[in-house]
């Protein structure tokens, strides 16, 4: 079988970018991938083979016997979390690389879940099927609410147990966002400054390249950020939706919901509420 069969169409941009940006790691090996979850209308809107992906596209989408299409690198990134600056980084995510659509519209295909990167921090990497199946539902809900989020192209278990409170079933969740670059990918830029007039360059050619003739491209792409964020928080709001790790690390610059972790919708308004 070649592996164009299953319509991948792949670009690398982000691997273009200065080194210290991301490191190449492979997936872990797992021992038994199956397809619980396939979301076959992204997969056909993104020109994949939805129907041979659903046969036997558990392998690439667990991460397993991956083919030259791919190059898997975990993102590095920063954060202020609960009142503390930490570098941060793809602890437990891989970028397989960038599917250009018919459309010739660009989508990053992400793994979660497919062990540890050097940004895990002493964890494990994995990912459990439940939390997975949970991104998966909420993240196609956002989306047929209208609101900006990254979708969830399968759900992948991985044959083997992981140990949470309790041993728990394996998973991987296929994951697509228009980028993966945060707002902690500036502050992490912040510290390398050689580099971040590169990052903000890369930005604009990627989401707004309306804005690259402008002589004051930088200060306008900054601006664009400011209301797409303004924006995405307001239609949460509508919808009772809290997003229990909004932390600048999970804030995308393209103003997609990101991170699926704690989060919920309210069923009543209570300002006094705490859901996670």
């Amino acid at each position: 079988m070649q592996t164009n069969e299953f319509g991948f169409n792949f670009d690398h941009s982000y691997a273009r970018l200065p080194a210290a940006f991301f490191a190449h790691v492979q997936p872990a090996a797992v021992p038994n991938p199956q397809i619980v979850l396939l979301n076959k209308p992204l997969a056909q809107f993104l020109g994949l083979n939805a129907e041979l992906l659903e046969s036997c596209g558990a392998p690439p989408l667990s991460g397993q016997k991956l083919p030259e299409w791919c190059l898997p690198l975990a993102q590095a990134y920063a954060g202020h979390q609960f009142g503390f600056f930490t570098m941060l980084g793809d602890g437990r995510a891989l970028l397989l690389g960038e599917q250009i659509t018919p459309g010739g519209e660009r989508y990053d295909l992400q793994l979660k879940g497919t062990g540890p990167t050097p940004y895990s921090r002493g964890g494990d990497g994995k990912a459990a099927l439940g939390p997975m199946l949970r991104e998966y539902i909420i993240s196609e809900a956002m989306h047929a609410l209208g609101i900006p989020t990254t979708r969830s192209l399968a759900v992948v278990t991985t044959g083997e147990l992981i140990p949470r409170e309790r041993l728990l079933p394996g998973a991987v969740l296929a994951r697509v966002a228009k980028s993966h670059l945060r707002v902690g990918t500036f502050q992490y830029a912040a510290f390398a400054p050689q580099h971040l007039q590169r990052l903000a360059d890369y930005t604009l050619e990627r989401h707004f390249p309306e804005l690259v003739p402008k002589e004051d491209r930088y200060a306008a792409l900054l601006r664009r950020v400011v209301d797409l964020q303004a924006r995405l928080i307001a239609q949460w709001m509508l919808v009772g939706f809290v997003h229990g790790v909004m932390n600048t690390d999970n804030m995308s610059i393209s103003g997609e919901t990101i991170d699926y972790g704690p989060c919920a919708f309210l069923d009543t308004y209570d300002p006094a509420i705490v859901k996670i």
